[in-house]
């Protein structure tokens, strides 16, 4: 153990780095068209240190990040990725949630995934091999999830864009990358600047009063 190092900031401090941050994240938005401007691998190495700051539970850390940017990887990954997304958009997928993501413009081609500079896949451990033997993980998607976000704040702080993809099932992403059997695929990212031409859909986020509970009536 050793001491924490804290600092304890004036109150008015405290509440203009908070609304400056609240600020910063509330213009991030997901992109779906990059453009091929190359970025440095340096600055995906920081970025990704950053998202491995994250808690976990026992701290066991049980997360991998695989930066991709060969061409030919790419190409597999959207190959693959369109496969799984054409069947869901005409097979799988209720047509409520056709409805819902019609909204947003988006369809199971995927582009973006060979024109981004850099794809970030995140892949979760389920356990973990020491010497030969193999040891539990805790809370792997909570913390994965933690990791994602920090990770998605990052990139926005960086001045990038990126977008969350998840395509249905995802398992081809563990044979393209080599990936060993107690890791699992949790979050396909993107990772780039916007293209010139990009648009966004109109969206609102929903107000406080909406997303926060101040307390429960005590009995």
């Amino acid at each position: 153990m050793k001491p924490l190092g804290f600092t304890e900031l004036p109150a008015q401090v405290m509440q203009q780095r908070a609304r400056e941050f609240r600020e910063l994240c509330s213009r991030r938005r997901t992109v779906r068209e990059f453009s091929p401007k190359p970025v440095p691998r340096e600055l995906l190495e920081e970025i990704i240190l950053t998202a491995g700051t994250a808690p976990s539970g026992a701290n066991k850390q049980p997360w991998k990040f695989i930066l991709v940017d060969d061409p030919k990887i790419k190409s597999q990954i959207r190959i693959a990725a369109e496969k799984e997304e054409k069947e869901s958009y005409e097979h799988r997928m209720p047509q409520s949630w056709l409805d819902d993501l019609a909204e947003l413009g988006t369809d199971w081609h995927k582009e973006f995934l060979e024109v981004a500079p850099f794809l970030i896949v995140v892949f979760k451990e389920r356990y973990r091999v020491e010497n030969g033997v193999q040891k539990k993980n805790y809370y792997t998607e909570e913390s994965v999830g933690i990791a994602c976000g920090f990770l998605l704040a990052a990139i926005h702080n960086a001045g990038l864009v990126s977008l969350t993809h998840t395509p249905s099932p995802m398992n081809f992403l563990q044979g393209i990358l080599k990936r060993p059997p107690n890791e699992t695929p949790f979050l396909l990212i993107p990772v780039g600047y916007p293209a010139k031409s990009a648009v966004i859909p109109e969206i609102s986020r929903k107000p406080l009063g909406e997303i926060m509970v101040l307390n429960v009536q005590a009995e």
